[in-house]
């Protein structure tokens, strides 16, 4: 499909903004499903929002999470939810714009089963390594991935996650071959990671900044065509030979198809309210989460243009899962 007939669908399911009429939030709890386990960036983001929401709403606000499948299994379970605002997914680029591609039997449609609200951050994906790694720069790794090419181990939360497309992408511009190694999330993978049972993971900076700060991993380029506020000191990978090198996670709220617009439009306007809570952009800057809010109409040309780049990564790529 079509980005153009993505968005002019999307803005359909988000509707037109409502003059003069009540703005109806949830009467009941509302929930944020997640893909992921917890201590992912996935679920950081969620976590962050879900606190700041209950206390402005004055009803809880709760993570779940439903992990597997890149993040598959949360979205579809959140697009057979009632579309009444109870039950609203934290999607990322691995379920909104690698899924579609890399899944070819996919239950549900992008266009056609959610309702976006907001983006909530961009962030880098970081290259990381353990301290004792003896080649800990792009291009000592490239070298290495040449004199022992499929050998060197890359991890990833899962396959289809935004980590993994980070790594084929890497190959892609390099040139060369590597060991993809999915985990069933960002903890486990980190965990072997700092233990030395794989070499490598282009993991959120979300979730790997901790890591970073504890000396516990090294961080050797991160993947936004510009440094990230959080680690102005970390090159990007376009810097260090590959420009235009592109691999950023993101995060978003979006809910079933066919939310009440009166339901969107106030959702928009309170998660705008969270992120300029000063708490709020102070930690989601530690994590280099960047250019997050704006309306719905920004969120769904976004998930458009985001759709079409990873879809060609996956198809010259030639992934699989």
């Amino acid at each position: 499909m079509q980005r153009r007939h993505f968005i002019a669908s999307a803005l359909a399911a988000t509707g037109a903004p409502l003059v003069g009429a009540q703005s109806p939030l949830p009467s009941g709890p509302v929930r944020i499903v997640v893909g992921f386990p917890p201590g992912g960036g996935t679920d950081v983001m969620a976590r962050v929002m879900a606190q700041r929401l209950s206390a402005m709403w004055s009803t809880p606000v709760t993570v779940e999470n439903k992990a597997g499948a890149g993040g598959v299994i949360a979205a579809e379970y959140v697009a057979r939810q009632p579309a009444d605002g109870t039950s609203l997914l934290m999607t990322n680029i691995s379920n909104h714009a690698i899924a579609p591609a890399l899944y070819p039997t996919l239950s549900y449609v992008v266009e056609r089963d959610f309702t976006p609200i907001m983006l909530v951050g961009v962030t880098p994906n970081l290259l990381i390594c353990n301290p004792e790694q003896p080649a800990r720069s792009v291009k000592d790794i490239v070298a290495l991935c040449r004199t022992k090419p499929g050998t060197v181990t890359f991890g990833s939360s899962g396959a289809g996650a935004s980590q993994h497309l980070a790594i084929e992408l890497f190959k892609l511009r390099a040139g060369v071959d590597a060991l993809h190694v999915p985990y069933r999330g960002s903890a486990p993978m980190l965990t072997d990671l700092i233990g030395g049972q794989i070499n490598y993971s282009f993991e959120t900076m979300t979730s790997a900044t901790p890591h970073v700060a504890s000396g516990k991993l090294v961080a050797i380029a991160q993947t936004r065509p510009q440094r990230s506020k959080a680690h102005p000191q970390v090159p990007t990978v376009a810097e260090l030979g590959y420009p235009g090198f592109d691999a950023s996670t993101w995060y978003g709220l979006v809910g079933p198809a066919r939310m009440p617009p009166a339901t969107v439009q106030r959702m928009n306007e309170d998660f705008n309210k969270v992120l300029a809570m000063p708490d709020v952009v102070e930690k989601l800057a530690s994590y280099g989460a960047e250019d997050g809010g704006g309306s719905a109409a920004k969120f769904v040309e976004f998930i458009g243009v985001e759709k079409e780049k990873w879809a060609r990564v996956v198809k010259e790529a030639k992934v699989t899962v």
